[in-house]
C-alpha cells in the first residue's frame, strides 16, 4: 500500500472566480457591489488566516478501499447568517430531511460526492480514511460565493447575481474534490498548477452530477454552476467545459474569458495567476476525450484523471507534465494503442499541448 504526504493548504478554494467580483463592483447597481463587495472582503479574511493556520500532519489512504460497508458521515450546520464555523448543527448522517433546502441539498450532495469517489475509485471520504464530510449554510452576509477551506464546505445564500450556492450538485462536487487533491498530495493554487487544482474539481464536479444523473458523456450538460445564475443574467453558468468561453457573457458580469487553447492563455497576476480562467484549457481536452470515447465519463476518462492526481508527484506540475502523465496512465490501465491512450494524447494535442 502506497501513502502520499497531506499537502497543507495555504488558500481558500472557491468557487466563484474574483474576475466576476470585480466586473460586478464596476457595473453593479449599489445593492449589487455591495454584496459583491462584502463577499470578496470576507473571502480575503478567510484567506488570509488560511494562511496563517498551523499545518496539520496527516496522510492520505491507499487509493484503495477495502471494505464494501464504508459509507459517509456527513455533518451540515447553519451559520445564520454569520460567518460561524461548525456551530448549530442541525442535520446528521441519517437524519431525515429538515425542510430547509439549503441543508437538504448540501447534505445530499455530500453523499453523492461520496459515492462517487468510493463506487469508482475505492477512496473512502476525501482523506482515503473516512473522514467527515463537514458542510456549513447560509454562511455570512451578502455572500455570493462557496469555499472549502481545507476542512469543510461552506456556502452563501447568495443575492442579487447569484441563487444559493448548495442548488448545483456540481459545485458541491467541485468543491469537495479540492478536498481529494489536498489529501493526494496537494497541486499548489498558483499558474499553472492551480489552474489543473481547478480543473481536477471541475472534472469530478461535473463526474458527481453525471453520476448520480446516470448520464453519458454525451448527456451531460458539462456546465459548472448551471442552476445558480439569478434569470436576469445572461448566461448559462459559471463555466462550460465543453465551450470554455461561451458560458455567459452579461452587462453585470462581463464575459466568460476562458480559453479553449493554448494560443490564448492568459498570462495575468490576477486570481492566483488565472486558476479559474486557464483551466479551460484542460477542462475542454477532459471533455473531447469523454465524448470521442463514449459512454460514462466516470469511467476510462475519470480513471486516468483520479489515477494521474493519486500518481503526480511535483505541486509545481505544468499542464505539460500533467499531459504526460495522463497518457501514460491511459496506457498502463488499458495499453499502449488502446483508444483511451490515443484518445487523451490527441485531446491533449487539439488544445494545443504537444507531448
Amino acid at each position: 500500500m502506497s501513502f502520499k504526504a497531506f499537502h497543507s493548504p495555504t488558500c481558500l478554494c472557491c468557487i466563484l472566480s474574483p474576475d466576476i467580483l470585480d466586473a460586478i463592483k464596476r457595473n453593479g447597481d449599489a445593492r449589487q457591489r455591495r454584496e459583491a463587495e462584502a463577499t470578496e472582503e470576507l473571502t480575503q479574511r478567510l484567506r488570509a488566516t488560511r494562511l496563517t493556520a498551523s499545518p496539520r500532519r496527516v496522510t492520505a489512504a491507499p487509493n484503495v478501499a477495502t471494505s464494501t460497508t464504508k459509507g459517509p458521515t456527513r455533518l451540515v450546520f447553519d451559520s445564520k447568517g454569520t460567518r460561524s464555523l461548525q456551530e448549530n448543527l442541525v442535520r446528521s448522517e441519517g437524519d431525515g430531511p429538515t425542510g430547509d433546502q439549503q441543508v437538504d441539498e448540501a447534505y445530499d450532495g455530500a453523499g453523492a460526492t461520496y459515492e462517487l469517489f468510493l463506487n469508482e475509485y475505492g477512496r473512502d471520504s476525501l482523506d482515503g480514511n473516512g473522514m467527515a464530510l463537514i458542510s456549513n449554510v447560509h454562511y455570512g452576509k451578502d455572500f455570493e460565493n462557496a469555499f472549502w477551506d481545507g476542512e469543510q464546505m461552506a456556502y452563501g445564500d447568495g443575492g442579487s447575481v447569484f441563487k444559493p450556492l448548495t442548488g448545483d450538485l456540481a459545485i458541491i462536487g467541485h468543491e469537495f474534490s479540492h478536498g481529494v487533491t489536498q489529501f493526494s498530495g496537494g497541486l499548489e493554487y498558483q499558474d499553472q498548477a492551480g489552474s489543473l487544482n481547478e480543473h481536477f474539481s471541475d472534472v469530478f464536479g461535473s463526474l458527481t452530477k453525471q453520476y448520480a444523473l446516470k448520464q453519458t458523456a454525451l448527456e451531460a450538460d458539462w456546465l459548472m454552476g448551471a442552476d445558480v445564475l439569478q434569470p436576469d443574467v445572461n448566461g448559462i453558468a459559471l463555466r462550460s467545459m465543453k465551450a470554455p468561453g461561451e458560458a455567459y457573457n452579461d452587462s453585470l458580469i462581463g464575459k466568460d474569458p476562458q480559453p479553449y487553447h493554448m494560443d490564448y492563455f492568459v498570462f495575468t497576476s490576477r486570481n492566483n495567476g488565472g486558476v479559474h480562467i486557464n483551466s479551460g484549457i484542460p477542462n475542454y481536452a477532459f471533455y473531447m476525450l469523454c465524448v470521442m470515447l463514449g459512454g460514462y465519463a466516470w469511467e476510462g476518462p475519470g480513471q486516468i484523471w483520479y489515477k494521474t492526481m493519486q500518481d503526480i508527484s511535483n505541486p509545481f506540475a505544468t499542464f505539460t507534465e500533467w499531459a504526460n502523465l495522463t497518457v501514460l496512465n491511459a496506457e498502463e490501465l488499458y495499453g499502449r494503442g488502446s483508444l483511451e491512450a490515443i484518445y487523451t494524447k490527441r485531446c491533449w494535442k487539439l488544445v494545443g499541448i504537444e507531448l
